[in-house]
């Protein structure tokens, strides 16, 4: 383990982004150690605490917040558990790393936020994948100046994960374990909150084009109560408008991107090969804007945890930037519901 501070780290849900990512990450880390973990079933826990050499399995995630041996917590959970274990461990005095989708709406994600500030503990949140590698870049051309004043903010996001019928229901789509969160809105919500600022108001609509489906638990038929596909407009406090197209029900079409569009120029990111073009006004092409290897943003969040809770560095998010993209996603939401624009700033408290 070298000279490095010991930070031991408890595990509650290892579902499979903490085992394909998290953990193998954690333990290139020198000086953690994976100290003990709660799945949904002692069998499953029991075969991620072989796979990655964790100390041990408890039975029930207190055990895990409340030991002694543990300085801080991954929360791995589903989003119905993230307020509950997120709120404990910080009373126990553990700094915590939580999943995406920080919680079931913003009212949690502010109790999360403010039970950070009061005890002044590291409090991170995963960022996603999206926009990662130009992150820099992107951040760069907007505070140079390059688009200019941005003004319009347009966002395209489809898949074909619920075109299928015949699927069971998806734990995404069920409101009891996601609550507001829906399709990737809250992920687009994050980026573009650190790229260009947060949304003032939203209108949105949304549909649900497979309204029942099996639920695993029961095996019987269900509602579907999480949309299908979404879409929204905002009004951004820069002064741009934002237009966003969530779906999970496109067989073929459209690949993941964002524009941003300025009075100087404008720039498309293409999500799924993280490639950035531009075109500035009076040009007739669009151009390639490269991501020098320098300047490419890592994925780097667990080891940035650690160090955050060894040195006092930043993380980011924070729980404080999750409060941001659980008020835009609940906007969104709300709007669809009823119809109405909604004040993302105005939810929760």
């Amino acid at each position: 383990m070298g000279t490095e501070k010991r930070v031991r780290i408890g595990i509650v849900g290892a579902g499979g982004i903490v085992r394909g990512r998290h953990l193998p990450n954690l333990k290139q880390v020198a000086g953690v150690e994976l100290a003990c973990v709660c799945n949904r079933s002692r069998e499953s826990g029991e075969r991620v605490a072989k796979e990655f050499g964790i100390g041990r399995v408890e039975r029930e995630w207190r055990a895990v917040v409340e030991a002694e041996d543990v300085d801080a917590v991954l929360v791995g959970t589903w989003p119905y558990m993230h307020c509950p274990v997120s709120v404990a461990a910080l009373e126990a005095g553990k700094h915590v790393f939580c999943q995406a989708r920080m919680a079931m709406n913003t009212r949690e994600a502010r109790e999360m936020a403010a039970k950070a500030r009061e005890t002044g503990l590291v409090a991170g949140l995963c960022y996603p994948p999206i926009g990662l590698k130009g992150d820099y870049v992107v951040r760069e051309l907007l505070t140079s100046g390059f688009l200019g004043q941005v003004r319009e903010v347009r966002v395209v996001d489809t898949s074909d994960a619920y075109v299928d019928a015949s699927k069971p229901l998806h734990w995404r789509q069920n409101l009891k374990y996601s609550g507001v969160n829906t399709l990737t809105v809250g992920m687009y919500g994050e980026v573009l909150n650190r790229w260009i600022g947060p949304a003032r108001r939203v209108a949105a609509q949304s549909a649900t084009f497979v309204k029942e489906r099996i639920d695993p638990e029961t095996a019987k038929r269900a509602l579907v109560e999480i949309p299908d596909a979404v879409y929204a407009a905002a009004e951004l406090e820069c002064g741009a408008l934002g237009s966003y197209v969530f779906s999970g029900a496109v067989p073929a079409g459209q690949e993941a991107s964002i524009t941003l569009i300025g009075t100087k120029g404008s720039l498309f990111y293409h999500v799924g090969t993280d490639t950035i073009t531009v075109i500035e006004a009076g040009e007739g092409e669009w151009r390639a804007m490269p991501i020098p290897e320098g300047k490419e943003r890592k994925w780097r969040v667990e080891a940035d945890f650690v160090r955050a809770i060894r040195e006092g560095t930043p993380v980011s998010p924070d729980f404080e930037e999750g409060v941001g993209y659980m008020a835009f996603t609940e906007a969104v939401v709300v709007s669809a519901r009823t119809w109405k624009a909604v004040e993302p700033a105005s939810l929760g408290l």
